[in-house]
């Protein structure tokens, strides 16, 4: 059903059983899939792509021009996926040239006050609590929660199934798998509970405790970390993703433990 009091321009594509409230606006070029609510209040401009199924609360604005001033007008989209729940007053810019478009995946929970500024790609299953501040070009994979008023530096990767706590200020990569937490962001152990609560076994979150021990706990320099583990620990997908993410990071990964 869509409000008499809505506006939807003629050349946007909705699906079936899409729910539009009083007072939104939903610009043209854009797409919206089946069974997706789109509460009062909401800009839904050009470039915008939004999967089934989803919930989109008051105030919210999607897919405006990016915050970047290289920014040259240039066609670009916002992806969203199914399942996904973006709360109050939630802003997510369209792609740049960089990467023509942000990602935002399926099954996630964007809290109220949340910006996902231009070319970020955010896998699925994340949350991301209240007032997050995430900058241009940040990677979010899969399973990652990002605790209340963090803010997270451009071009920096969170890695999955991580957990970054409340008020965090993120400037460097976060691994796989870890928390993070005080200032500066530092590794405060295996996201364990979280690990066990997605079928994770005793062994494999022993093991990823392991890899971690070589690289923040045990005084050794990343490089020299990272031969220790392929030299001591047996290869597993967990071990394997925990090493390419090290190797990739290109702002350098979170402190190890301190006291």
């Amino acid at each position: 059903m869509i409000s008499p009091l809505a506006h939807v321009d003629p050349k946007a594509q909705l699906g079936e059983n899409v729910h539009v409230d009083p007072f939104t606006m939903i610009h043209g070029d854009v797409i919206i899939g089946d069974n997706t609510w789109i509460g009062p209040n909401v800009t839904i401009f050009p470039g915008a792509r939004i999967g089934k199924n989803c919930k989109i609360f008051p105030g919210a604005v999607l897919s405006g021009i990016p915050q970047d001033l290289k920014f040259q007008g240039e066609e670009s989209t916002v992806m969203i996926g199914d399942n996904t729940t973006i709360r109050e007053c939630v802003t997510i810019s369209r792609g740049t040239v960089d990467k023509q478009t942000t990602v935002i995946g399926s099954n996630c929970l964007l809290m109220a006050y949340v910006h996902v500024a231009h070319d970020c790609v955010i896998g699925s299953n994340v949350i991301i609590a209240n007032s997050v501040q995430i900058a241009g070009h940040v990677s979010i994979d899969d399973w990652a929660i990002v605790g209340g008023s963090s803010a997270i530096h451009q071009f920096v990767k969170v890695g999955m199934h991580s957990m970054i706590s409340g008020g965090s200020l993120v400037r460097k990569d976060v691994p796989p798998f870890t928390k993070a937490a005080r200032e500066p962001l530092s590794y405060a152990g295996v996201n364990s509970l979280g690990l066990r609560r997605r079928g994770f076994t005793s062994e494999s979150i022993a093991h990823i405790q392991e890899v971690y021990r070589y690289l923040f706990l045990n005084s050794l320099n990343n490089s020299k970390a990272l031969e220790e583990i392929e030299v001591n620990l047996p290869a597993t997908k967990e071990r394997d993703e925990i090493l390419n993410f090290i190797r990739s990071s290109e702002r350098g990964v979170m402190k190890g433990y301190f006291n």
